[in-house]
């Protein structure tokens, strides 16, 4: 089985802890297969390591919309932030990328809200049904019954923050999955996840803490 993790944030995004030499670890080692590098509202560091790394990697953004985040996966050009989710859609599918919904229902971490999703469902590619940071709201199951309602496809990610997060939550798939592929593999696809300790809850915190204290 392909170990999948469709949503991460590397030292580039202002709370994220992965560095380069971290993501190459953790390829090395079968942590997993192939890591979505989806910082926040950037893909500068996803590209560089994709040049290095090749297909292993797949570029993402977390893209801040009006009215909470929404992921862009197989991109090629930066979508800027602040736009609708319309807007961030098309701006997507223009590049030909799939669009991923991290965390839905959540209010604390930006998920968009149940009536937000019903306007783009048929925009959506994927919803992630288990996020391995959810814990004073965690939406998991009814993001399952709302992506099954609408026939939505599923997976499992990390939303790791730190290196030690990684290949804790992921999705397998029955192989290496390209742009083309990655819907169709998702339609059999397995999902895993450990519950998240308090290292990995606190990793933004500390990240961005830690940055804040730099910069002075």
């Amino acid at each position: 089985m392909h170990k999948v993790d469709l949503h991460t944030h590397s030292i580039a995004s202002h709370d994220g802890g992965i560095s380069a030499i971290n993501y190459k670890r953790c390829l090395e080692l079968g942590k997993l297969n192939t890591i979505a590098v989806t910082d926040h509202n950037k893909i500068d560091f996803a590209l560089e390591l994709r040049a290095e790394l090749g297909n292993k990697i797949i570029v993402g953004e977390e893209i801040m919309t009006t009215k909470g985040e929404i992921i862009g996966l197989y991109l090629e050009k930066l979508v800027p932030p602040g736009l609708s989710p319309q807007e961030t859609i098309a701006c997507i599918k223009d590049q030909g990328g799939l669009v991923y919904i991290p965390h839905p229902f959540e209010t604390v971490r930006k998920g968009l809200h149940p009536a937000i999703l019903d306007n783009i469902v048929k925009d959506i590619d994927i919803v992630e049904v288990c996020n391995g940071r959810a814990f004073l709201q965690n939406f998991g199951g009814q993001a399952i019954v709302w992506s099954r309602l609408n026939q939505v496809l599923q997976a499992a990610s990390s939303d790791a923050h730190g290196y030690y997060a990684l290949g804790r939550t992921y999705t397998s798939l029955a192989e290496e999955p390209t742009k083309e592929s990655l819907c169709r593999l998702l339609l059999t696809c397995t999902r895993h996840t450990r519950p998240a300790n308090a290292r990995i809850l606190l990793y933004p915190k500390m990240h961005t803490l830690r940055k804040r204290l730099w910069k002075k």
